[in-house]
């Protein structure tokens, strides 16, 4: 597509008022107006970018709902792209202005059929898409490098089946994978692990995507039935002491497996899958009042692991529990500490990112907790920060916050939201100016800026030409012969968003408007 196809799509999404704009977190609330309706969402330490509604991310097959939600860098140029189930789709948006992002399209579900649950994953710039309670879904694999042209044409990738876009993989070797709740990558191994299918009594299915649209089945596990979630690691942890593996002399190095196995009798399952056609049982984890084992996350030492049941705060009528289990020794993992959230919300998907855990805590919304004392002799668990896309109850109900992707590098920080679509975070006052210039001969003030901002030089050099670009690099303005030592760049017309300006073509910063 040609830029200004390009960018006359984006405009119109501007205009028609399906994106909007940064909201910072003030006195706890980041407020903001959408069709004449102000929403002020509690926040504290967050603030938003922009949000995406789910009437835009998904198509009208149905109800629609957003479900899980991953992140793409495409390592060519950097750009951050959030990727969105639906109840009846998969969504690109270009988020790399976390202010303006642009809603590049949608893949829709591969049997006409909608589902509440819709997970993806990222290996190798392919996303891997699967969908529960849909019937022969199969596995859709997406060629991200598709969203560097930008908006697609009619903003739909495909409509069903293999039309070139989307590989659908059903699975091979005597296994018919039908539809799974939930697709794991380790990226180490080239292996996509599918949970909860139809196929292997909805135990971990291992897939080879080495070649990304030419999987083929590697093996399964089926002897502890259903798994609803996981995370597989490379292991770099303390145990070198495999006791529980006669074959197998130390954990470290080999692929681990810790599956949360929700339903009759819910339990963390630990195995070795190493050897895909031969996965070995290692352990098994059972923790107090249990309502529906949901999903879990590595501290990134290996040290601990982070969990959370679904349905117990509804079951017992607590708060949100997370469990800290100590696994230095998987062979005999230990229930370490119990963490009690400050709402009766229930925990949905959680992550772990250097010192934070990140959850997902439904009418909750985001909630960002410091785990940097985990296993010390205070040994808590401490909420820093948050912000509720669910404004109106921290009740325990199923609508709010669904997933979290907090692994972006600039910061950018998405959520998916049931009932509200994408929502793009920054921790507050981290949109900021870090400039890409060869020297500091040159200011730029103020900045971000709601205005005005003036170029100032430093040494009295002067300023011989100025040009500003957008974020997707397109020349806006463009001035030559100033030769003055401060010049006042026109932006009062510019839409909010983050600009490179470029000083006598030697020199660029980044300029953040926030009107």
């Amino acid at each position: 597509m040609n830029y200004l196809k390009k960018l006359l799509l984006t405009t119109s999404l501007f205009i028609s008022g399906f994106i909007y704009a940064q909201s910072p977190c003030v006195n706890g609330f980041a407020t903001h107006t959408i069709g004449g309706v102000t929403t002020s969402y509690p926040c504290d330490d967050y603030d938003l970018m922009s949000r995406v509604p789910i009437s835009t991310l998904a198509t009208t097959l149905g109800t629609e709902e957003g479900s899980d939600i991953w992140g793409w860098t495409d390592a060519l140029d950097g750009k951050e792209y959030a990727i969105v189930g639906t109840t009846n789709s998969t969504a690109f948006v270009d988020i790399s202005d976390p202010v303006n992002p642009i809603f590049l399209g949608r893949i829709e579900t591969s049997n006409g059929n909608t589902s509440y649950w819709r997970d993806v994953k990222v290996y190798n710039d392919y996303a891997f898409i699967v969908a529960d309670g849909v019937g022969n879904h199969g596995m859709q694999i997406f060629d991200l490098k598709n969203l560097r042209n930008g908006p697609n044409p009619d903003l739909t990738y495909t409509s069903a089946f293999n039309d070139g876009n989307v590989v659908v993989f059903y699975g091979d070797n005597g296994i018919n994978i039908g539809s799974c709740h939930n697709v794991v990558i380790n990226e180490d191994d080239a292996t996509a692990y599918l949970v909860g299918c139809n196929a292997a009594s909805g135990g971990p299915i291992f897939v080879d995507i080495s070649s990304p649209t030419s999987p083929t089945v590697a093996g399964s596990y089926s002897s502890k039935g259903y798994t609803h979630d996981a995370q597989v690691i490379t292991y770099n942890g303390n145990d070198t002491n495999a006791s529980n593996l006669p074959t197998v002399s130390s954990y470290v190095g080999r692929q681990i497996l810790l599956a949360s196995n929700g339903g009759s009798n819910d339990k963390v399952v630990i195995l070795d899958v190493t050897d895909k056609s031969n996965p070995l049982f290692i352990s098994e984890i059972t923790y107090p009042n249990p309502g529906y084992a949901h999903q879990g996350w590595f501290t990134e030492d290996h040290r601990y692991f982070i969990f959370g049941d679904e349905t117990d705060e509804q079951s017992y009528g607590s708060n949100t529990r997370s469990f800290v289990f100590d696994m230095e020794d998987l062979d005999n993992p230990v229930l370490l500490s119990i963490y009690n959230g400050p709402t009766a919300a229930i925990d949905h998907n959680g992550y772990v990112d250097g010192n934070k855990f990140y959850l997902a805590n439904y009418r909750a919304g985001m909630r960002v907790v410091d785990i940097s004392t985990v296993g010390t002799p205070s040994n808590t668990m401490t909420e820093i920060g948050y912000f509720d896309t669910y404004p109106t109850s921290n009740s325990t109900a199923f609508n709010g916050a669904w997933s979290i992707y907090p692994y972006f590098d600039s910061g950018n920080i998405i959520v998916s939201d049931i009932e509200r679509g994408l929502f793009v975070l920054r921790q507050t006052n981290t949109l900021n100016t870090t400039t890409f210039e060869k020297d500091k001969g040159f200011s730029l003030s103020p900045n971000p800026t709601n205005n005005i901002a003036k170029i100032k030089s430093n040494n009295n050099q002067p300023i011989s030409s100025v040009k500003i670009y957008d974020v997707l690099g397109k020349l806006i303005f463009s001035k030559n012969n100033i030769n003055a030592t401060s010049f006042v760049l026109p932006i009062s017309d510019y839409n909010n968003g983050i600009y490179l300006v470029k000083i006598n073509n030697t020199n660029s910063k980044k300029l953040v408007i926030n009107k």
